[in-house]
């Protein structure tokens, strides 16, 4: 289970503006300059933020983005679904009746992944931005 830059760099960048949060817009230039993160790849990421209210906008001069709400109402799961990032530790769909390896049964370990794709989709719905500014490493599994 991998999960891509997408996702790994839109947790990053709203972290970042969590940080850096000033009641003022932030703009993707000075995120992309923190973060090392191109810019072009970054404005990709925040319109779909921006789509699914995860961020808001303000143009102009000093124009940028700002979090649509508190760092610690906003969970980790939220912005990975915002920015369309499964995490999948299984080949196949839960409820087909064919088994990951195209036979008929599901294969022996199915169920042990299954289970960590649950354990990992618990984490990430547990953790918010706000743990990630705060510096917490605590673990809640």
């Amino acid at each position: 289970m991998k999960l891509s830059n997408k996702g790994r760099y839109a947790v990053m960048a709203l972290a970042d503006l969590a940080k850096f949060n000033t009641n003022k817009p932030i703009s993707l230039r000075d995120i992309s300059l923190r973060q090392g993160i191109s810019l072009l790849y970054l404005e990709q990421i925040f319109l779909k933020l921006k789509k699914n209210k995860i961020v808001v906008s303000a143009r102009g001069m000093n124009g940028g983005y700002n979090l649509n709400k508190d760092a610690s109402e906003i969970k980790i799961s939220e912005v990975l679904n915002a920015v369309d990032e499964k995490v999948k530790t299984i080949g196949c769909t839960k409820d087909s009746k064919k088994g990951c390896n195209g036979k008929s049964v599901k294969c022996i370990t199915h169920n042990l992944w299954d289970e960590l794709e649950l354990h990992i989709n618990d984490f990430f719905n547990k953790k918010n931005l706000g743990d990630l500014i705060k510096g917490r490493n605590e673990n809640t599994i």
